[in-house]
């Protein structure tokens, strides 16, 4: 099930939010007799409906998420206690979350390499269970958050679970780190400004998946999946800048919808993305995209391994070699993430020390070539048809423009241009232009704000309805990694 689709937007969504609010009336009671406030009724109605959100595709799995959520109840018990034990039951943790993930991930691609290069293996054909890379972060960061004292041991099984198993954010992020939602699972509020906030930011990223990403999808699959021999140059730019649109507001409108809902019952979730095709080099790039994987690999990984103080260049390429290895069992993801983290070291030395002296459309010009090409490299698992694509795209092709192209970027010429100007901060101009026309605590100001949210919320939900029915292409991209 993804947040994109007609059943969760008019069946499942409104079912837990009925279920829930009833569960707040009875938890509201309860706290009345206390002296701080309790969401055991809240807490498992969202516990039930992450399990069956998780379950509806892949039934199964479930029993692999409790499992794993089990494990690491358990060692984070041990990880808590004052003892000599505490290392070894973190290492051990971490070691138990990586060979989950490496065997439903990654087995079948190692078995496949090897056998690439003549060792007689058998290849395991293992289904990868959805949202398993997300999950297992989260699950190492909490053992890492209770190691450093930085939130405590999860005492209930049932919170550590939901937790794990949040359905707002559980197959695509963003990456929640257990110390910075621990205090809310057991004691949160959402105010009506939360929930209208959370509402707004909901149908945002909804617009930005339909309206937006699917329509995207489908020029790149026209050109991209196509027959690389009869792809013109220009087919293969169109192809390529489309899938930069695509991947950016598909994963972009999901981290809105997750926060959206996460606000909507009192969970403040780390924003994930800072308008990214905004940057000026690569590395501010990697500051702006998916922003929760980033800190991740840097405090967990980077950082720990001795960040910029030693042996910087290798600790660079093995957190870049683990971020593409996240993204996928396969050659093209290494290769990618590879791509940016060389260019990320050798920006330290160059383009980062004269960013201030060169002129700024220069430097997004730069990036966002760069960007794109990273793409291309993203986008093709096979690398023949990877190294065939770039060479079409640097020219080589007999044919440089046809009708095709043509009509995908005429005929969807105002596509092209909401995605342009939505790839910058519109959300922040207009509030920067609303403060300078009205004063904070006027009337006039206030009616103007919630009356244009409404507005624009409704225009998007009654559009991104109608794009639905009969919808074919509605997958989020980052379910798969």
């Amino acid at each position: 099930m993804v947040f994109s689709d007609l059943f969760f937007l008019f069946v499942f969504l409104p079912a837990f939010l009925i279920l829930y609010s009833f569960g707040k009336l009875i938890d509201r009671g309860v706290s009345r007799n206390r002296t701080s406030s309790v969401h055991p009724v809240e807490n498992a109605v969202l516990v039930i409906f992450s399990l069956l959100f998780y379950a509806w595709g892949e039934p199964v799995y479930v029993l692999l998420m409790l499992g794993s959520v089990l494990v690491n109840y358990f060692i984070g018990r041990m990880v808590d206690r004052a003892s000599s034990l505490r290392k070894t039951a973190l290492a051990f943790g971490i070691i138990v979350n990586i060979l989950v993930l490496g065997t439903f991930k990654y087995a079948g691609f190692i078995a496949g390499s090897l056998r690439g290069i003549g060792v007689p293996v058998p290849v395991p054909d293992i289904a990868l269970p959805i949202g398993i890379s997300f999950y297992i972060f989260q699950s190492i960061s909490y053992l890492v958050d209770v190691y450093r004292r930085e939130a405590p041991a999860q005492k209930k099984f049932f919170n550590l679970l939901l937790y794990i198993s949040m359905f707002p954010q559980l197959i695509a992020g963003p990456i929640v780190r257990y110390g910075s939602v621990a205090a809310e699972i057991d004691s949160r509020h959402a105010t009506a400004k939360d929930i209208s906030d959370g509402v707004f930011r909901f149908l945002i990223g909804l617009g930005k998946k339909v309206i937006l990403a699917n329509q995207f999808s489908e020029i790149a699959d026209q050109f991209l999946k196509s027959d690389m021999s009869a792809l013109s140059t220009g087919g293969a730019w169109i192809g390529i800048i489309a899938f930069t649109f695509q991947i950016y507001f598909d994963f972009s409108g999901y981290s809105d919808m997750a926060i959206g809902i996460g606000r909507c019952l009192g969970f403040h979730f780390c924003e994930n993305f800072n308008h990214p095709y905004c940057s000026r080099t690569i590395t501010e790039f990697w500051r702006r995209w998916h922003m929760s994987l980033g800190s991740f690999f840097r405090d967990y990984v980077y950082i720990p391994l001795g960040g910029n103080r030693s042996r910087q260049f290798l600790n660079i390429l093995i957190v870049w070699f683990l971020t593409g290895m996240w993204h996928g069992a396969s050659w093209n993801f290494i290769i990618w993430g590879l791509y940016f983290g060389l260019i990320v070291f050798i920006e330290k030395f160059t383009i980062l020390p004269l960013s201030g002296k060169l002129p700024r459309p220069l430097l997004h010009m730069y990036a966002l070539l760069l960007i794109v090409a990273g793409w291309g490299i993203f986008y093709f698992e096979d690398t023949s048809v990877m190294v065939r694509f770039f060479s079409t795209l640097s020219g080589s092709s007999a044919v440089h423009w046809d009708f095709t192209v043509e009509s995908a970027v005429f005929d969807r010429f105002w596509l092209w241009i909401t995605a342009i100007v939505f790839c910058m901060p519109v959300r922040k101009w207009a509030e920067n232009l609303h403060s300078s026309l009205f004063e904070e605590s006027s009337v006039l100001g206030a009616t103007l704000s919630v009356s244009t949210k409404i507005i624009i919320a409704v225009v998007i939900l009654v559009v991104s309805v109608a794009m639905l029915v009969g919808a074919t292409n509605n997958a989020f991209l980052y379910t798969r990694f």
